[in-house]
């Protein structure tokens, strides 16, 4: 059951979200960043949607669990998606968002296939540990691109500094909860634990894309000798 702590970082990360997409919009670049705030206009709705259901049917019951994974799989699928859009930006000038999108979705079938064939000798509620399976594979994957992502920058020089803000945080996003559902899958009893504390974490993302459209000019760079060390 949610308390008093779980409900204000509740509201805390909806008004986060809320504000990412504002501030893009207010600093006109909503269209340059579509898909990643179109995953942050979706986590709204995700909530009020996920509050209304919590309200009436009550935190342990089936209609909100239901929700609850079905709703974090298609974020994850859509955040996955904007993952791939930022691929599609650092390899803007070699002309290949073609192959990123098709690739993007190859991987995609790929981490679906490998999850139902998890999961697909459980007698019971096979289309919830399908959703939740995808859910934990999709934040794995996601890691290890955003990871090649970044290093990606830094082989190809990339200064742009709204656009590394965001893979940055991505990265620590990804890194967070594929680390959460690695200890709760080696040690169970940490599952309230982590469910407490991972949403706290979770703000980090939305802040940071905030800070990143409001504060970050869209033609700002980084010195190259910020971004990386250039050996001699």
């Amino acid at each position: 059951m949610l308390g008093p702590f779980g409900y204000v970082i509740w509201f805390l990360g909806t008004l986060c979200e809320a504000c990412v997409v504002v501030c893009a919009l207010k600093r006109g670049v909503f269209r340059r960043y579509f898909l990643l705030n179109l995953f942050m206009a979706f986590s709204v709705v995700v909530d009020i949607g996920r509050y209304k259901i919590l309200h009436s049917y009550g935190f342990l019951s089936p209609q909100y669990l239901y929700v609850y994974f079905f709703s974090d799989a298609l974020l994850n699928i859509v955040l996955y998606l904007a993952l791939s859009s930022l691929y599609a930006q650092v390899f803007s000038e070699m002309k290949v968002e073609r192959y990123v999108r098709t690739c993007t979705l190859l991987l995609l079938m790929g981490t679906a296939l490998f999850s139902y064939a998890v999961v697909q000798q459980a007698t019971s509620r096979l289309v919830t540990r399908f959703v939740a399976e995808l859910s934990q594979n999709i934040y794995f994957v996601g890691l290890v691109l955003t990871y090649i992502l970044w290093g990606a920058i830094l082989k190809l020089r990339e200064t742009r500094t709204q656009l590394v803000q965001l893979v940055l945080s991505l990265g620590v996003y990804f890194s967070i909860h594929a680390a959460s559902y690695a200890l709760v899958n080696l040690y169970p009893q940490t599952d309230s634990f982590v469910a407490s504390f991972v949403p706290v974490f979770g703000l980090i993302l939305p802040l940071a894309w905030a800070y990143a459209f409001w504060r970050l000019p869209v033609e700002a760079r980084l010195a190259p000798s910020r971004l990386a060390v250039i050996p001699r």
